[in-house]
């Protein structure tokens, strides 16, 4: 299980929000790049990064980054969300050398879209699941839909997707804690590995999601930005735990 550091992209910095809202921009770098060497210099075995920019605008802003991001971060894999409406802009991630692409609002608000990408991209595709309570949001995080997450995650069963990216918004960026009865039923709800996000705070947020993967329920990994940046998580150390259950 892998603790994966967020590298979160706006205006060129390395940011961190409140659930989602841009009137709550706390800034840790001004440059993403080094971020990534930093992590990786920590042990970080993947990097999970944002273009919130292109979430909010529904297209790339921060491409050029992200193909720096990728350099600095060598061999450790990268994937990458936010702005992925399209199979072009799919392709010119793969090509500046990201490991997965994430797509969340067009997988919700075209369903084929994210069946004919994982048939041509087979486990290069993450779905992002975002979600405030039962029901999926989109574009940025802006927009709340009436699709539930078991419908979605039923219409996705089956899939060649590497993974599904569960975030609970409400808790994201707010160091309240994971909230582990909903991890675990969108863990128990598919045969897809299921990396948390929203809320980690400390190591007994570790904990708790590493007792649920020796249970069996399958979570690839979970992702941290605020809790690492604020120094309420040590990075090294959680992955230790996650490593070693203790």
């Amino acid at each position: 299980m892998l603790l994966i550091p967020a590298i979160d992209l706006h205006e060129g910095k390395c940011v961190q929000l409140k659930r989602g809202l841009l009137d709550s921009v706390s800034v840790y770098s001004d440059d993403p790049a080094s971020m990534a060497r930093h992590w990786v210099d920590q042990g970080a075995r993947r990097i999970h990064v944002v273009d919130l920019d292109g979430a909010f605008k529904g297209k790339p802003v921060n491409l050029h980054l992200v193909e720096k991001i990728v350099e600095a971060a060598g061999t450790v894999p990268v994937q990458v969300g936010g702005g992925i409406r399209n199979q072009e802009v799919f392709k010119s991630y793969i090509e500046v050398g990201v490991r997965q692409v994430i797509v969340g609002t067009q997988a919700v608000e075209d369903q084929s879209f994210l069946e004919s990408l994982s048939q041509v991209y087979p486990r290069r595709v993450i779905l992002g699941l975002d979600a405030r309570g039962d029901l999926v949001a989109t574009r940025g995080w802006d927009t709340d839909t009436n699709v539930g997450i078991n419908d979605l995650l039923d219409h996705i069963e089956g899939l060649r997707l590497h993974s599904i990216v569960y975030t609970d918004i409400e808790r994201d960026g707010m160091l309240s804690g994971v909230n582990l009865d909903r991890t675990i039923k969108v863990a128990q709800s598919t045969q897809i590995p299921v990396i948390a996000s929203g809320g980690i705070k400390s190591l007994e947020d570790l904990r708790a999601l590493k007792k649920v993967n020796l249970q069996g329920k399958d979570l690839f990994g979970v992702i941290s930005g605020s809790a690492l940046y604020e120094r309420t998580l040590d990075f090294q150390a959680g992955q230790l735990l996650l490593d070693n259950g203790s």
